[in-house]
C-alpha cells in the first residue's frame, strides 16, 4: 500500500500538535508505525490520502453505529445547518432527543446533555457528591471514565485503596478523593464500605468495562454493587458512554436486571458529533443548576447539529430497522469467528456482546479484570494490526480497545473480514 501522503501529513501534524494527534491512542504508540491520515468515510469504509480503502472496525471509537455518512443522518444535519448550527439557547431538537433517550432508559426521568463522555462523568460525579453530601467516589481498577482529574487514578499497593494519580498534573489531594477496588471482587468492595461507607457518595462502574479489554462482569457482581450502595446510602453510577445502545436495544444495565441511580451516556446518542449526557430520576437531576445547587454549564451543550445527528441516528436504529441489521451483522461476525476458532487450538479468547467484540491473545481464560490481560498478547496484537492494515482492515490501534460493528457492513464484507482476520491471527502464531 502507498503511504507517502499519510507519512507527510503526519510529519506536518507533529509540528503543530503534541504527538501529532488530539487524542493519545491515535498516535499508534501501542502498535507501531505511522498513523494513517484519513480523507473520507462512507458506509463501512474509510479512505486515506493515498487512496487506500479500509473496512472500518473502529467506527470513530463507537459513535458510528450506522457507519460513515449515513444518508438519513446527513440529510437531517444539512437541513439543520441551513437554519443555524448553534444558538446558546433552547431549541426543539434537544427536547426530542431527550425524549428518545428516556424512552430507552425507562428508569430515568430527566437528562442533561453535555459535549463529551468525560464531561458527562464529571457532572455525574459532582452531582452524586452534591446529592449525598459525601466526598468519595469508588471506582474500579481498569475502568476508564474519561480524563477528569478525580477519575484518572489507579489502585495503590493494597487490594482496595485510595487512588493514586495515573497522570502527571493530578494533585494527590484530588486523587485521594477516589477509592479504587479490583473488578470482580466483592470482598474488596465490602472492606471499603466497612471503612469508608459513610463517606462514599457513589460507586462508579463501566457497566461492561470496554476501555481496557471487554471485561464482561458477572451479573452477581453488578447486583451486589446495587445492593451495597443502597444499604449504605450511596448512589450507583453506571457509565454507558461506550456500551450504551451497542449491546441491546436499550442500555447494558438492563441486561443485568438492575437500575442505577445515575447513568452516563455518549457515543451513539450523538451520531458522530460531540454529545453525551447523564440521566437520573427527577429528584436527582433537579439538583443540577438552574433547578438546584450543583453547578454545570456548557456553551455548546445540546447544540442543534449534535442533537439532530443523535436523533436521526436513533430514528434509523429503532424506527427503520437499524437495530435488527446491527444484530444480523453481529451474529454473522460472531458465528464466523467462533467457527474458525473452534477448528484451531490457539491460546486465544474471543468475546462479543451485541455490536462490540474483543480478542484476548495468549489467554487461557477470558479476563474479567485488566490485570489478567496478557502483556505478550498485547504485543501479538500489534503484529496483527499491521497485517490487517496491509489487507485493508482497520482495527483500533491498541490491543486493549474493543472493535465496533455497524449496520453499513454487508454480508460479503463481514465474511471477507472474518477470513482476513482469522488468516492474519493464524500467521501471528506461526
Amino acid at each position: 500500500m502507498e503511504s507517502g501522503q499519510s507519512e507527510q501529513l503526519f510529519k506536518e501534524a507533529l509540528e503543530v500538535m503534541p504527538g501529532g494527534v488530539n487524542s493519545p491512542v491515535r498516535a499508534f504508540k501501542s502498535v507501531g508505525g505511522t498513523p494513517i491520515t484519513f480523507r473520507r468515510g462512507e458506509g463501512a469504509w474509510l479512505e486515506d490520502w493515498d487512496g487506500n480503502r479500509y473496512l472500518d472496525f473502529c467506527g470513530s471509537w463507537g459513535p458510528l453505529v450506522l457507519g460513515h455518512a449515513h444518508p438519513h443522518v446527513r440529510e437531517r444535519i444539512e437541513k439543520t445547518l441551513a437554519d443555524g448550527w448553534t444558538f446558546g439557547a433552547p431549541h426543539r431538537s434537544e427536547t426530542l432527543l431527550a425524549r428518545k433517550v428516556l424512552e430507552r432508559l425507562r428508569f430515568a426521568e430527566k437528562v442533561r446533555f453535555v459535549n463529551s463522555g468525560t464531561e458527562a462523568v464529571m457532572t455525574a460525579v459532582r452531582l452524586a457528591r452534591g446529592v449525598t453530601n459525601r466526598p468519595y467516589i469508588l471506582k474500579f481498577d481498569g475502568c476508564y471514565h474519561g480524563h477528569l482529574d478525580s477519575m484518572l487514578v489507579s489502585a495503590g499497593s493494597g487490594l482496595a485503596t485510595f487512588g493514586t494519580s495515573s497522570s502527571a498534573g493530578v494533585p494527590n489531594e484530588i486523587a485521594a478523593t477516589t477509592l479504587v477496588a479490583p473488578l470482580d471482587d466483592e470482598n474488596a468492595v465490602e472492606d471499603l464500605f466497612k471503612k469508608q461507607g459513610s463517606k462514599i457518595a457513589a460507586v462508579a462502574l463501566e457497566t461492561i468495562p470496554a476501555n481496557n479489554g471487554l471485561l464482561y462482569q458477572r451479573p452477581e457482581f453488578v447486583a451486589f454493587l446495587r445492593k451495597i450502595t443502597r444499604d449504605h446510602g450511596a448512589l450507583l453510577l453506571l457509565d454507558e458512554v461506550l456500551v450504551g445502545l451497542r449491546v441491546q436495544p436499550g442500555f447494558a444495565f438492563q441486561h443485568y436486571g438492575v437500575e442505577p441511580d445515575i447513568v452516563t451516556l455518549g457515543k451513539v446518542i450523538g451520531g458522530g458529533f460531540p454529545a453525551a449526557a447523564l440521566a437520573a430520576s427527577a429528584g436527582i437531576m433537579d439538583q443540577l443548576a438552574p433547578s438546584g445547587p450543583v453547578y454545570q454549564a456548557g456553551t455548546l451543550s445540546g447544540n442543534p447539529v449534535a442533537m439532530t445527528a443523535g436523533l436521526a441516528t436513533l430514528e434509523v436504529l429503532f424506527d427503520q430497522g437499524g437495530w435488527d441489521r446491527l444484530m444480523a451483522v453481529a451474529e454473522r461476525f460472531r458465528t464466523g469467528i467462533a467457527n474458525a476458532l473452534a477448528q484451531s487450538a490457539l491460546p486465544l479468547q474471543y468475546v462479543q456482546t451485541g455490536g462490540l467484540f474483543w480478542f484476548s491473545f495468549d489467554s487461557e481464560v477470558l479476563p474479567r479484570s485488566a490485570a489478567a490481560i496478557s502483556k505478550p498478547g498485547i504485543a501479538r496484537y500489534a503484529a496483527l494490526h499491521k497485517r490487517l492494515l496491509e489487507q485493508g482492515i482497520y482495527f483500533a490501534p491498541s490491543g486493549y480497545e474493543v472493535g465496533f460493528l455497524n449496520t453499513a457492513m454487508t454480508d460479503a464484507e463481514v465474511d471477507h473480514a472474518v477470513s482476513v482476520v482469522m488468516t492474519s491471527i493464524n500467521e501471528c502464531y506461526r
